[in-house]
């Protein structure tokens, strides 16, 4: 046995008192930096709404910014639900997967397999094509339709498909209703039974709840800038409103494949092409682990995103009742911060405060305008991205004003000048203007800038065979 000295204890315990503990610290100071980054977004009216941030499978930060609906009179708290948007569609493509572990389909099955009353097209469609968006089926006639019944006699009218089944991709909600009710007609269970049976209890989802109504509490109501509130309902039902807690505990779910197998969960997660999504929305998986996943939502003015690094152990959640579509902002910036490394807060963009005022505008007085905000609403509004002056341009071009889309492009370049998207667009408007060895310039700078860019490239083939 080694026995030290009294003094020397002293020192080590002295020493081990006096170390700060570092990793504490740096968790205490990306909260902190997490809070202002948030709260100083709410107070721009940039941000209304709940946020769970986890690190390391952990959660470390978790907060209700704002109101829970458009009259400011209810602060939120963690227990209001929130509708999620599409991100609600993967309670039925999780839906569907355990069925098919259950043997009770196949995902080649024909959607009139289940659901004979439909035209001969459904014969085309396999469930597969449903769960890819690539069935061909027209979308939903969001302004006619009132009701699930609606809906299916809609469906029943309708003549030819837009497309071959597994020719072309196209995300509409028609896919996600006839999931819905394939479930229903092979388990003879509603789809809200089936939801809450199969999907929230086994994960732990107390709060969660289906279809919520003006009835039920702790439901944060949407509403506009002009604080007009959203209708709470929508005509084809089915629609998972969820709290912070149980939105976590559905992500972890899915990353530790407790409702379906890896197998099965590669089959949602991973959509059929680029640009693309699958019943998960987006993601990636190494062998039989989730690498990330990455899903998005939009319900009149709700606004969802879930962002999942599994490696570290990190997930983002974000969802509001005040949509201001900037979300991904967000995440870059909570990314950043957990990364420990400098990140921009989030502003105001230029045109969501004088887009009726630019729009009056030339191109020069433009560019004069956006210059003098810079120095003088650098705080408040946001010029650390291409997208603002971006958008300016085309709005020209779809105005057939090229010379002024051509003036506001080429001073985004200057801005901008690694940015392969934003000679992309002058190429465009030059190639519009008539000018096509100024397009064709601009074309291959982008490319060289973003070597990905598969459009330029047919762009400069064309361009090249005809000077």
């Amino acid at each position: 046995m080694i026995v030290f000295k009294k003094s020397v204890i002293s020192l080590i315990t002295i020493s081990t008192l006096m170390v700060p503990n570092q990793k504490a610290n740096a968790q205490t100071s990306k909260s902190a930096q997490l809070d202002s980054l948030v709260h100083k977004a709410n107070r721009l009216g940039l941000f209304n709404g709940n946020i769970l941030i986890a690190e390391n499978n952990k959660i470390i930060y978790k907060d209700a910014v704002g109101f829970a609906g458009a009259s400011g009179k209810i602060k939120l708290t963690e227990q209001y639900r929130f509708h999620i948007g599409s991100i609600a569609k993967e309670f039925n493509a999780v839906g569907i997967m355990i069925l098919k572990e259950q043997g009770k389909l196949k995902l080649e099955d024909p959607v009139s397999k289940y659901l004979p009353e439909l035209p001969t097209w459904a014969s085309k469609i396999r469930i597969i094509n449903l769960l890819q968006y690539t069935s061909g089926v027209p979308d939903v006639k969001w302004k006619l339709v009132k009701s699930n019944a609606d809906n299916m006699e809609d469906l029943k009218k309708i003549a030819k498909l837009d497309f071959e089944p597994g020719s072309q991709y196209a995300y509409n909600n028609n896919n996600v209703f006839l999931q819905r009710r394939i479930i229903e007609k092979i388990t003879g269970l509603s789809f809200t039974a089936f939801t809450e049976k199969y999907l929230l209890k086994p994960c732990g989802m107390k709060a969660a709840i289906v279809d919520p109504l003006a009835s039920d509490k702790f439901v944060a109501r949407a509403y506009n800038n002009t604080h007009t509130e959203d209708e709470l309902t929508y005509p084809i039902n089915g629609w998972v409103a969820v709290t912070l807690d149980d939105f976590y505990k559905w992500s972890n779910a899915l990353i530790n494949f407790k409702l379906i197998n890896p197998a099965s969960t590669k089959q949602i997660l991973e959509a059929a092409g680029p640009d693309q999504q699958a019943g998960l929305g987006g993601g990636m998986m190494d062998g039989n682990q989730i690498i990330a996943h990455k899903h998005d939502g939009t319900a009149r003015n709700y606004q969802a995103l879930l962002v999942s690094a599994v490696p570290k152990g990190r997930t983002v959640i974000l969802m509001t009742n005040n949509q201001q579509n900037n979300l991904y902002n967000f995440n870059v910036a909570i990314q950043a911060i957990l990364d420990g490394k400098p990140y921009n807060q989030i502003k105001k963009t230029v045109l969501s405060g004088f887009g009726t005022q630019i729009e009056k505008m030339n191109g020069q007085e433009v560019i004069a305008f956006y210059e003098k905000m810079k120095k003088t609403h650098n705080d408040e509004y946001s010029f650390d991205a291409e997208a603002t002056l971006n958008e300016i341009g085309y709005n020209f071009l779809r105005q057939n004003k090229f010379t002024d889309a051509i003036l506001v492009f080429e001073h985004n370049t200057q801005l901008f000048p690694e940015s392969g998207n934003v000679f992309d667009s002058l190429g465009e408007a030059y190639y519009k203007q008539g000018d096509k060895e100024k397009a064709l310039l601009n074309y291959k700078k982008s490319i060289a800038l973003n070597p990905g860019n598969g459009d330029a490239k047919k762009i400069i083939a064309q361009l090249s065979s005809r000077l």
